[in-house]
């Protein structure tokens, strides 16, 4: 299993995120967040936006920590990553 997270360092609703992928498939990325009790409601198109409070517990379970380049270098060779353009349908 190879499930990456980076640093919650995305600002949004009061808080810092980060994102939560899989360079292998999205269904061992969903299986992941399951098991932590990720909502689905965060999974947006290729990754889970989770808050800065749940980063140290995902990473016991298990994820990987990884710069933010490293990550959408590992998501981009994985043929996972959805460009923003594509996010948009056009």
């Amino acid at each position: 299993m190879t499930v990456l997270i980076d640093q919650p360092i995305w600002p949004a609703h009061n808080t810092l995120w980060a994102h939560l992928v899989s360079d292998e498939s999205l269904d061992e990325l969903h299986a992941f967040a399951e098991i932590a009790g990720l909502p689905r409601r965060g999974f947006d198109g290729d990754h889970y936006d989770v808050p800065a409070e749940r980063y140290d517990a995902l990473v016991a379970q298990g994820a990987t920590p990884v710069g933010v380049r490293e990550m959408v270098t590992r998501l981009r060779d994985s043929g996972l990553r959805i460009t923003q353009k594509e996010k948009r349908g056009l």
